[in-house]
């Protein structure tokens, strides 16, 4: 191994450094490219009232920006001084830096563009007859002279870093760069839907918004107006003390998930920013609607009291950091859950994505349920019976009826059931967090059921055709049960069962070790297990619920074993996080629910299509993917030739 080592230098003095150096290594902070020149004058044009801005980038920005406004300008005596480090208008007093309400406040921008490019800047106020003019290079300054231009400014940036060739070279090409800087003009158009703004790139209109238009209408215009349909209004206002918050936005359907987290939005008091707090309510919003490998279009606009959130942390502005975190978080999370729970949620198949992939244990028309020796399809018609027995065990007959996650049994001559005796769902919702289970979708006429090919379910509502993934479904059915057992405050967890002999399972060493961090999620889900050996361990009780669905509680303890090779996981189930117990609630439902290839009675196809318009978030399975798909009217009409 070579190590490379400085050489011992003789000491030199402390100096001051030049004004130059000094701009350039602010610069090195304010200034990291293209786009972050377009961010911070447009946010100075802001600052200044306009109403119009004109953003002009030739080479993507890197041989001219130019930002113009029409907002209350600079006098000429103060030019200078706008081009001079630490100088503004924003902020006076420390005090000031505690309630920030404009967008830029340091007032380093101009001094550290300037420094690594040459700046014209032309600005005139509504009092005076011209407007004045100052040019920079460097640290060269011409004085100020008299300039044709209307009332407000323009910033002219040419030639950037041409004085700092290594960071030129850094960049990327044209067309990143430029991409970069109309994802930055995108978002200023968002968070100021009242403010005109054109831009144009090598002299060609890319956007061209007009000023005055409402939030909505500014976000479809930015985003495309085919998406309106699929955007949902979001809203809510908390305003408990001096640190509450309004909040405006619109939520994407499922079906207009993304591969990447480009398409959400968040501004606060206008500032666009990336904060942990909200993405992470934005994710929980959405578990169990969307694959967890894609991201939601969401676009949110906080307003809040600027005593409320610290926007000096970040050299670029980007981030934030609020007062009161929880209380933003609860606020975005309850507001979007109960947006998307009013919602019909169901996609029409125009709206679909390229599918996600399926789960080989959910779709095999062959499969097998471990341990049963029976075709899937075989062990669903023989335990459907027990399933409904058994879910008859939690309740008691003095109690209501809470909803059953599981089917009634098919009729046979040995054992004919009366679907009247059987549990019926409440109309209760089953999430231990949410105390309404209003179902958005339209009443369907469940004595017109289909099942086709084994594994879908046809039927309609008033919108047209619907079809229905039967695995997806009733593992959704399932895991909001089985979630509600295991978080209900006065609940014991899972019914278990003790076996007369321990079942052994071989495992790593590594997973041995971690068993006593996950015991405390295994306690809550019904199984005890112990180290027997290195590598081996033994389970003594397995939930009754799995027994009696036929799964093989060797094969689901080697499944838990495997998640326990993620630290995070191990964390997670150690403090008795929600994140693992979903993801082990979601391992149970997917193995215990009916699967593509079984055969369901006319009794258990009602049920199941009668519990899609009674369990929250039926639209999905817990991992995300859609359990119906509806074909409009609208669409049948144009496939046959009608529209």
């Amino acid at each position: 191994m070579f190590f490379v080592s400085c050489p011992v230098t003789a000491p030199r003095p402390i100096r001051i450094l030049s004004p130059l150096v000094a701009n350039q290594i602010a610069a090195g902070e304010v200034v990291e490219r293209p786009a972050s020149v377009v961010k911070e004058l447009l946010e100075n044009a802001l600052d200044a009232g306009a109403t119009r801005l004109i953003v002009d980038l030739d080479q993507g920005g890197v041989e001219l920006i130019r930002v113009a406004d029409d907002g209350h300008g600079i006098p000429a005596a103060e030019l200078p001084l706008a081009v001079a480090p630490h100088a503004t208008s924003k902020v006076e007093r420390v005090d000031d830096l505690d309630r920030i309400g404009t967008l830029g406040f340091r007032g380093e921008a101009l001094a550290s563009i300037a420094s690594v490019s040459r700046l014209a800047l032309r600005s005139r106020t509504a009092d005076e007859p011209g407007a004045s003019q100052l040019d920079l290079e460097g640290d060269a300054i011409s004085p100020v002279h008299p300039a044709p231009g209307p009332v407000g400014t323009c910033v002219t940036v040419r030639n950037l870093f041409f004085n700092t060739p290594a960071r030129r070279k850094f960049l990327r090409t044209v067309a990143t760069e430029q991409e970069r800087c109309v994802d930055v003009v995108r978002q200023i158009a968002l968070a100021h839907p009242a403010v005109g703004l054109r831009l144009s790139c090598d002299g060609r209109d890319v956007m061209d918004l007009p000023p005055g238009q409402g939030p909505r209408d500014r976000a479809l215009a930015v985003l495309g107006k085919e998406l309106g349909p699929q955007l949902l209004d979001v809203h809510a206002d908390r305003f408990d003390d001096a640190r509450g918050l309004a909040l405006w936005g619109l939520a994407g359907l499922p079906a207009i998930a993304r591969g990447t987290g480009k398409w959400q939005f968040v501004f606060v008091n206008g500032r666009p920013v990336r904060d942990r707090t909200i993405q992470h309510a934005i994710a929980e919003a959405y578990r169990g609607l969307i694959d967890p490998s894609r991201y939601p279009t969401v676009l949110l606009m906080i307003e809040m009291s600027p005593e409320g959130v610290d926007v000096n942390v970040h050299p670029q502005k980007a981030e934030v950091r609020f007062r009161d975190s929880s209380m933003v978080h609860s606020v975005v999370l309850r507001a979007l859950r109960e947006t998307l729970r009013a919602a019909d949620l169901t996609p029409t198949l125009g709206e679909l994505k390229p599918p996600i992939a399926p789960r080989d244990e959910a779709l095999s028309l062959a499969a097998t349920l471990p341990g049963s020796g029976l075709s899937a399809g075989a062990a669903s018609a023989t335990s459907a019976s027990r399933f409904v027995e058994y879910f008859k065990r939690f309740t008691p007959a003095t109690a209501p009826q809470a909803a059953v996650p599981g089917l009634s049994a098919p009729a046979s001559p040995a054992a004919t059931l009366d679907a009247s005796a059987l549990p019926t769902p409440a109309p209760a919702d089953l999430s231990p967090t949410h105390h309404s289970s209003a179902s958005p979708f339209v009443p369907v006429p469940t004595d017109r059921v289909l099942q086709v090919h084994k594994s879908y379910l046809v039927t309609q509502d008033e919108q047209g055709v619907v079809i229905i993934d039967q695995h997806a479904l009733h593992e959704r059915v399932m895991f909001e049960y089985l979630l509600h057992r295991v978080t209900a405050a006065n609940g014991d967890g899972l019914e278990r069962q003790r076996l007369l002999t321990p079942i052994v399972v071989q495992a790593s060493a590594a997973a041995v070790e971690r068993l006593p961090d996950l015991s405390p999620l295994l306690e809550r889900i019904g199984i005890e297990a112990e180290a027997l050996g290195p590598t081996t361990l033994g389970v003594h009780t397995f939930p009754s619920f799995l027994f009696d669905r036929g799964v093989d509680a060797g094969e689901f303890m080697e499944a838990i074993l495997t998640r326990a090779e993620d630290a995070a996981f191990v964390r997670e189930a150690k403090r008795g996080g929600e994140a693992a117990m979903r993801d082990v609630l979601d391992m149970m439902s997917c193995k215990a629910a009916v699967k593509a290839g079984d055969r369901l009675s006319d009794t258990e196809l009602t049920e199941l299509v009668k519990l899609r318009g009674e369990v929250e978030r039926s639209s999905n399975c817990p991992h995300g993917r859609p359990t119906s798909i509806r074909l409009t009217i609208r669409e049948l009409e144009k496939l046959f030739g009608r529209a």
